[in-house]
């Protein structure tokens, strides 16, 4: 609370209480009393009044103290009517239900959005899972008919799968503890299976692949690490120069096995690097390809974070190198040496 402000808001009292004590002493000359007896009322009414606006003034302060306190510990602070005690004055009562009110009127309005965010993302998972089912199909029927248009046919599916996939992640994203099943995985088995989520892009690409021989295994869930890497393979191919080049290593660190996906493509600029995982941002690069979405590498992110994988970036002018660092315990540490 505003000390200055609150005798500020005190001074019209202070004034009538100034004025009445002018009329009195007025009034006691007038009446025949001695200047004497007269200052003692004066002297009187000043330290009673003094002493009622300072009681006042503290145990006001230490109510709005305990609210404040009450509501910084509150995740929710719009739930602070729900929480906090009727009060004793009756303006303050006005306040108390006036924040009754708003709370009530906000509730009602964050379970109606809730409710139409959940509509709409069963929605968006339903209609994935339903357009899935076109696409696997048109994917057997051109690799029955191989021809040379339907190897271009078989490039632009594998592309619409992907952004099908994202927008899946995307809306899941949320609440991946409801959708991931952690368990061990071969880090090789994974980095086979993203490559041919992605082969015709990387043929289409002329990307030539360095996989280096993986013998690690780590805890994590594998169908959301298969897509982390789809969508870092997919910005290899995006952003490549001629003869491209992309390698998958992993190394260990301490209690980690790092897993590494590196490109010679055009790299990221030094001023971009620090928010390429930040949401919507595409960068000096994106902005001349115009193909980005910076969702990808955002997503990434996310994910990471959840599964408690740690991701980061280096980029040059030779460039980029995007590493991915699983924690191992001591166990599986002693037995993977």
């Amino acid at each position: 609370m505003n000390s200055r402000r609150y005798w500020k808001n005190r001074l019209p009292f202070l004034l009538t209480n100034l004025v009445c004590m002018a009329a009195l002493t007025v009034f006691l000359l007038v009446c025949g009393n001695s200047v004497s007896a007269v200052v003692l009322i004066l002297i009187v009414w000043a330290l009673i009044l003094l002493t009622g606006l300072v009681l006042t003034y503290w145990k006001r302060k230490r109510q709005m103290k305990k609210l404040l306190d009450m509501a910084e510990q509150l995740s929710e602070r719009y739930l602070i009517s729900e929480v906090m005690e009727l009060p004793e004055q009756a303006e303050d009562q006005v306040y108390y239900q006036l924040l009754k009110m708003a709370g009530k009127s906000m509730l009602e309005q964050i379970g109606e959005v809730e409710r139409e965010r959940l509509e709409y993302k069963e929605y968006i998972e339903q209609w994935i899972h339903e357009i899935k089912t076109p696409i696997t199909a048109m994917k057997l029927l051109c690799e029955n008919h191989r021809t040379d248009w339907t190897k271009e046919l078989l490039l632009e599916l594998e592309k619409t799968n992907r952004f099908t996939e994202q927008a899946l992640y995307y809306a899941r994203s949320e609440h991946t503890e409801k959708d991931y099943s952690v368990r061990e995985m071969a880090l090789s088995q994974v980095v086979h299976q993203a490559i041919a989520d992605n082969k015709y892009l990387l043929l289409q690409g002329g990307m030539r692949l360095e996989v280096e021989e993986m013998q690690d295994t780590v805890y994590s869930d594998e169908k959301w690490v298969r897509f982390i890497l789809n969508q870092l393979i997919a910005n290899a191919v995006k952003y490549r120069t001629e003869q491209p080049v992309l390698r998958i290593s992993t190394h260990k660190r301490q209690d980690q096995v790092v897993l590494v996906v590196e490109d010679n493509g055009i790299g990221i600029a030094a001023s971009d690097l620090p928010r390429i995982f930040e949401k919507g941002f595409t960068g000096q690069n994106g902005r001349k390809i115009q193909q980005s979405t910076g969702i990808g590498l955002y997503l990434c992110k996310r994910l990471c974070e959840k599964l408690g994988i740690g991701i980061a970036a280096e980029s040059s002018e030779h460039g980029t190198a995007v590493s991915l660092s699983f924690h191992i315990n001591c166990l599986i540490h002693e037995v993977q040496d």
